[in-house]
């Protein structure tokens, strides 16, 4: 059995000793150290810091695990650092499976693991926010900083260069496939610490690169690469629409055979694909194509990254996202433009981002080569085919019309190609900035606040004129917190602040002190079925208290652009509509629409709050309010997480969605005091929680428990399913709940339709008749979906698998006569993951 790598590298070796175990460690696993790796792994061992900057399939990781089992031999503590929580959580679980889970913690912000234990695996926030709060006397002896290239990224620069500056005492090991020129970077970090800086690069790839430029069809040149058995191929596209489009059209080749099917069939075993980009998914895996991007389940980006690791895909279609650090396995890797969208306009890409993508070919320990093929531009395709076409005929060739670029087209030609491949990485550009939170990290550290503050603004990498613009800023946000008397100085001139910061200031959502106190503003006793009480003074709010503060929460999380770009869109689409009605004229409704956005509960109340707020506790004003409603439409409509994608046409951010409900569930948990949770709220909030656990359960689950991944490869690629639903008894009575009230909510709205959709063998049209006979309406305000509304008949559940249900309808004239009546199917809810219910009468008693 081979020995660990904790008693390879034992506590207190010597030098020597830590690199022999390691080297042997290593050899045990069959893994011989790159001449690079050896010289790093030694370097790191005699305590220098290390500048790594070696291609994509050198084995940066294995270096890194060196760093930390020798911080652990000697007693310290070392951070692993990433850009993206992804990346981090797979790190984590990889040393975990090395080191133990007693050695190995990790800190995302919103996620907490074992945060005392002698390694950590964190976002470069988290680091730069603990170096500024304990300065030179953190607890960090070792820092390995992966994807070191973000140094240069202009909003997230400042995290990477932050530790460099204020951890004098740490050791470090930089990391990158595409650095550039780091002279400047090694020559500071030299002095500021007296240590040796090893700069590694320049180093030859085990499996090296070609590089070819095409101008035959994206088609055809992955059918070329499939039959000259240069798979799998990854398609590099710059949007999701685009990497979907060519997963279609590709899905009209044979990219496998019967055989390879069949695998892939085996493989994927009783996965659920439940949503619909699921199914399309389904169809193309099984084709042998995958597609990846970050607008994915992370389920289904695992299933594709996984059924990839093993083979089984021959082609992927997906974003330049792979190129951050995640592991699948490429032959090839095929880019179809030299041009992206950078913010603002289309630009060319940078050396750098077309080496961090061409890095991701060539698969060390399976290919001897990579493969990088660039397609030309569409118009260059066409001229290529058209000569073709001419052949050698000198009178056919001399008619053939050159399309040219279309106007405003980003071009690029063979030219573009040569010089990217050619060209070193541009070198690193600092980015420093100061906010008001920063700067109560660096007060709140005690000492020489001044002589702090000052060598963070004018000792760092930042030119001559930054600095004076950075001092100038510092200045500005000190008098700030004076005038709000969040700082004071003291008679003997120290300088300090004059509120309590909880720990994890500014780690986590750094609105959560603005929502506490906006929270505190609403009034619990307006229950969303209960009736509405004169509010004490000083309350505000719609009357929903658990409804208002979920749109609390929401207001300080960041925005699902995709999400509040739909909702405007229909809003807009129904304004235009009763606009129309109403005989409007064109250029009025133009003028009107402006107006109109995606829905903003509590709008007033919050930006006024968030100025009372902001005159005590001015370092909010570094972060914007953003009111908006997603977890709350949800709940209102009764909709389930597949109705919401399909109502908005989010098929292809259905990622993106669940990650922002996930990040609402965990913020309103860690937010909302005990004292101000109603049952109402704690019904909501078990609701979403079993919503995004259902879905996808590795974003609830998988931080909280310490599980190696690495399970057995034969086995089939299904990911662990989620609890059964019945079992949070809670929640799982919240979605019963919306299911009857979304049946009252398209019973207010007479939608006959929809209705008979859902139960095709109740006549509702018919009942719906009778009722608006006696009542001028169906009401569906808080009180209409109290739980009192609805009763609940177990007795003979047990015997019959089924809840015998009943929904009261919450009439004008308070009468609540008219009921329907259904059953909860059990065993298919548990099935399917949500509640199953079936209508059964709809009557008046």
């Amino acid at each position: 059995m081979p020995v660990s790598l904790i008693d390879a590298v034992p506590s207190g070796a010597e030098a020597d000793a830590m690199y022999l175990g390691f080297v042997e460690w290593a050899a045990d696993r069959e893994l011989t150290l790159y001449p690079a790796q050896d010289e790093a792994v030694i370097e790191i061992v005699s305590g220098s810091h290390v500048i790594l900057s070696t291609p994509t399939g050198t084995g940066k990781s294995l270096v890194a695990v060196a760093a930390h089992a020798a911080a652990l031999a000697h007693g310290g503590r070392s951070y692993y650092t990433a850009p993206i929580k992804a990346l981090v959580s797979e790190k984590f679980f990889a040393l975990v499976d090395i080191f133990g889970a007693a050695n190995v913690g990790m800190v995302t912000g919103d996620s907490s693991v074992n945060p005392d234990a002698p390694i950590i695996c964190c976002t470069a926030e988290i680091l730069a926010n603990l170096a500024l709060r304990q300065g030179p006397d953190a607890a960090v002896d070792q820092v390995v900083m992966d994807e070191f290239h973000y140094y240069g990224d202009s909003d997230r620069g400042w995290a990477w260069q932050v530790p460099l500056l204020l951890l004098p005492r740490a050791q470090f090991i930089l990391m990158s496939a595409t650095l550039g020129d780091v002279t400047p970077i090694a020559e500071d970090l030299e002095r500021r610490t007296g240590r040796p800086v090893a700069r590694i690069t320049g180093v030859e790839r085990p499996v090296p690169l070609h590089f070819s430029y095409a101008r035959t069809p994206v088609h055809e040149t992955v059918e070329d690469l499939l039959q000259s058995g240069q798979s799998p191929v990854y398609v590099v596209h710059f949007s999701q629409a685009a990497a979907m489009e060519r997963a279609q059209a590709l899905s009209s080749i044979r990219v496998v055979s019967r055989e390879q099917r069949d695998a892939i069939a085996e493989a994927i075993g009783g996965f659920r694909f439940t949503t619909a980009f699921g199914r399309t998914l389904s169809r193309y895996v099984r084709a042998g194509i995958g597609v990846h991007h970050a607008g994915m389940l992370p389920r289904y980006r695992r299933l594709v990254e996984t059924l990839a690791q093993r083979g089984l895909l021959r082609v992927i279609c997906g974003t330049d996202t792979l190129g951050v650090g995640i592991n699948v396995p490429i032959r090839t890797v095929l880019i179809t433009a030299l041009a992206k969208y950078g913010g603002q306009r289309m630009r060319q890409l940078s050396a750098r981002e077309f080496h961090q993508i061409a890095g991701r070919a060539g698969r060390a320990g399976y290919d001897t080569a990579g493969t990088v093929v660039v397609m030309a531009p569409d118009h260059e395709i066409e001229n290529a085919a058209a000569v073709a076409k001419a052949g050698d005929d000198a009178k056919k060739l001399k008619k053939v019309v050159r399309k040219k670029a279309p106007q405003g087209f980003v071009n690029w030609s063979e030219a573009t190609f040569d010089r990217l491949v050619d060209a070193e990485p541009e070198p690193l550009v600092p980015q420093l900035q100061l906010t008001a939170a920063m700067l109560i990290n660096v007060i709140a550290r005690g000492g020489d606040v001044f002589e702090n503050v000052r060598a963070l603004v004018t000792d760092n990498h930042e030119p001559r004129a930054r600095q004076f613009e950075l001092t100038r800023r510092a200045i500005a946000i000190f008098r700030t917190l004076r005038t709000a008397e969040v700082v004071e100085i003291a008679a003997d001139g120290a300088i300090r602040l004059t509120v309590d910061l909880q720990p994890n200031f500014a780690l986590n959502q750094p609105l959560s002190p603005f929502a506490l106190a906006a929270i505190g503003l609403l009034d619990p006793a307006t229950e969303l079925g209960g009736g509405q009480p004169d509010a004490p003074s000083g309350s505000a709010g719609t009357g929903h208290y658990a409804l208002d503060v979920v749109s609390v929460i929401e207001s300080t999380l960041d925005d699902p652009r995709p999400v509040l770009s739909q909702q405007q869109f229909l809003a807009r689409g129904e304004a235009v509509a009763a606009m129309k009605r109403e005989g409007i004229e064109y250029d009025e409704r133009m003028e009107l629409l402006e107006g109109v956005t995606y829905p903003k509960p509590l709008e007033e109340l919050l930006a006024q709050s968030y100025e009372v707020f902001a005159s005590s506790q001015p370092w909010v004003r570094d972060f914007e309010l953003s009111p908006k409603s997603v977890v709350r439409d949800m709940f209102e409509r009764a909709f389930s997480f597949a109705e919401l994608i399909q109502h908005y046409q989010l098929a292809r951010s259905e990622g993106l969605v669940l990650r922002y409900l996930s990040d609402a569930f965990r913020a309103i948990r860690q937010t909302v005091p005990t004292e101000a949770q109603t049952s109402d709220l704690l019904d909501l909030v078990a609701w979403l929680g079993e919503l995004v656990r259902q879905v996808d359960s590795s974003l609830v689950d998988e931080w909280e428990a310490l599980i190696n991944p690495a399970a057995d490869p034969t086995a089939p690629v299904v990911p662990p399913a989620p609890p059964s639903v019945l079992t949070n008894r809670r929640a799982f009575l919240v979605l019963v709940r919306n299911e009857l009230f979304r049946r009252v909510q398209l019973a207010a709205l007479q939608r006959d339709d929809d209705l008979v959709a859902l139960d095709p063998d109740i006549d509702w049209p018919t009942a719906l008749d009778a009722y608006f006979d006696e009542h001028d309406e169906l009401l569906t305000g808080g009180p209409a979906r109290s739980p009192r509304l609805v009763a609940i008949d177990e007795t003979d559940a047990a015997a019959s698998g089924l809840w015998r249900v009943e929904q009261t309808i919450d009439d004008p004239d308070g009468n609540h006569d008219w009921r329907i009546r259904a059953v909860v199917d059990l065993a298919e809810s548990e099935e399917l993951g949500t509640a199953v219910v079936r209508v059964t009468e709809v009557l008046r008693l």
